[in-house]
């Protein structure tokens, strides 16, 4: 029987919006081509495989209402148009790099889970094998 005196689960606003914010599909990605530098629009689109022309102008734009982004004309022939992380966009680094560090634990590229199940019969999943606990200088 539950317990009713429990105290009911509660999600801060500001956290779930920030989630939403950053996991929306290709955002952590463009984050974090930007965190590497000032980057033009093509570099961008080079460093994330399947993403559109489409998806990236509006993630870009989005990013840049929040004030993560700033988008920077250079006024020359032609116009060269860069993008770099504001202030509040750079605080996201820590952030970024431990996602990236849970990730390298235990997010197995798609090729680990293909070599890892080479042979099997398909329709039958094969259980991930636990990874060894990494231990790395912070």
């Amino acid at each position: 029987m539950p317990d009713s005196s429990a105290p009911t689960p509660h999600v801060c606003a500001r956290f779930h919006r920030a989630i939403e914010l950053i996991g929306s599909r290709w955002t952590g990605a463009i984050l974090q081509t930007l965190l590497q530098g000032k980057t033009r629009y093509a570099a961008i689109r080079g460093a994330i495989p399947d993403i559109t022309d489409r998806m990236l102008s509006e993630r870009l734009r989005s990013l840049e209402g929040e004030d993560l982004v700033l988008r920077v004309v250079i006024p020359e022939s032609p116009v060269r148009v860069e993008y770099e992380l504001t202030p509040k966009g750079s605080e996201l680094q820590k952030a970024l790099r431990e996602i990236g560090a849970w990730a390298e634990r235990w997010i197995p590229l798609e090729s680990d889970e293909a070599s890892a199940t080479a042979g099997e019969p398909k329709g039958r999943k094969r259980r991930p094998a636990r990874r060894a606990r990494r231990t790395r200088p912070v």
